[in-house]
């Protein structure tokens, strides 16, 4: 039986080495890791429920956009995993390669206007070993978060101290990616096998649903991520709802915060009309209205992540402090 539709042919493409890419990207923009001056009144209150969630071992969950890495903040969000604030942390695909080349080569990122106009851009050779990573990993049954931050520790990249996919290995803590097909370089190379990145991917939603079955008293964070996050998080919060109320218990009361660049009314506790574009926004309407509706409560915070990451961070240690000094 021949094909209906040909396909494109990946044999034919010309891979480059990283080493000829001009990076947008260097290592010296990783943050380090200070307190920040000053601290919103939302991230506060969001500390003060993050410490009340870990003492109940309540779920902490913190979903992001690839941008938060490309912002430096790196060092924080390990931090955090350290001191045991986090109980998942949950990224795009583009994460993961932002996260790789930073540890492999210490940059990351290329100017898509330039290499598009070239044919090149995503076609690095040392960004498609990520490629056979997950393919081991889909035999192994592994989750594609776990595969990735495992081969980084195990072959000692460079500069894994800046790594949050090695860091959740190390830890135990699971780091999943949410992955859409099409979305990532990766998915361009000739060594892709997008059965691999489904089979891996699908396990890191499970393993993400799971954890929200923990919801009650919780928290979860979204940065940065307008489609991912709300969409991953809408269903998995139906599917441990659908298991609570048949155990006769409840996912209804926990805290939610988004912290976007979109500016968004003081009333964004209530959902936007169907008429304003911003209805459309995910996170509001999913993250900030529908999903606390019950007894829960949201917050919204606009700033770039170089900001509010630091922020969340110093607001938990104040958290932290207040607590002992009781």
């Amino acid at each position: 039986m021949t094909e209906s539709f040909p396909q494109f042919d990946r044999s034919r493409l010309r891979l480059h080495p990283l080493a000829d890419r001009e990076h947008r990207l260097e290592r010296s923009i990783i943050l380090p890791l200070e307190p920040t001056a000053s601290i919103g009144l939302e991230l506060e209150a969001v500390a003060a429920c993050i410490t009340a969630a870990k003492a109940r071992e309540a779920a902490i969950v913190l979903m992001m956009g690839a941008h938060v890495l490309r912002s430096g903040v790196q060092r924080y969000l390990i931090d955090l995993m350290e001191r045991g604030w986090l109980s998942v942390l949950a990224m795009s695909g583009a994460g993961v390669i932002h996260d790789f080349e930073f540890a492999l080569v210490g940059a990351t990122t290329e100017s898509v206007a330039r290499y598009i106009r070239e044919g090149q851009f995503g076609l690095w050779q040392e960004t498609g070993r990520i490629n056979d990573i997950v393919a081991a990993a889909a035999q192994d049954r592994l989750g594609l978060g776990e595969a990735v931050g495992r081969k980084i520790v195990e072959d000692g990249f460079p500069h894994r101290d800046i790594s949050v996919l090695a860091a959740g290995y190390r830890l135990g803590i699971p780091i999943t990616v949410h992955v859409g097909i099409g979305y990532d370089i990766v998915h361009e190379h000739p060594n892709c096998d997008g059965a691999a990145y489904g089979a891996t991917s699908y396990t890191d939603f499970l393993r993400f649903a799971k954890v929200l079955e923990s919801l009650q008293g919780g928290v979860v964070m979204n940065f940065g991520s307008a489609v991912m996050a709300p969409e991953v998080f809408l269903k998995a919060l139906a599917m441990v709802r659908n298991l609570a109320r048949q155990d006769g218990g409840e996912i209804t009361k926990f805290t939610t915060l988004v912290c976007d660049l979109k500016e968004l009314p003081k009333s964004y506790r209530q959902e936007a009309s169907r008429e304003d574009s911003a209805y459309y926004f995910r996170p509001w309407k999913t993250m900030l209205v529908r999903s606390v509706a019950e007894g829960g409560e949201s917050y919204y915070l606009q700033g770039h992540h170089a900001t509010t990451i630091p922020q969340l961070w110093t607001a938990l240690q104040s958290a932290h402090q207040a607590e002992e000094n009781k």
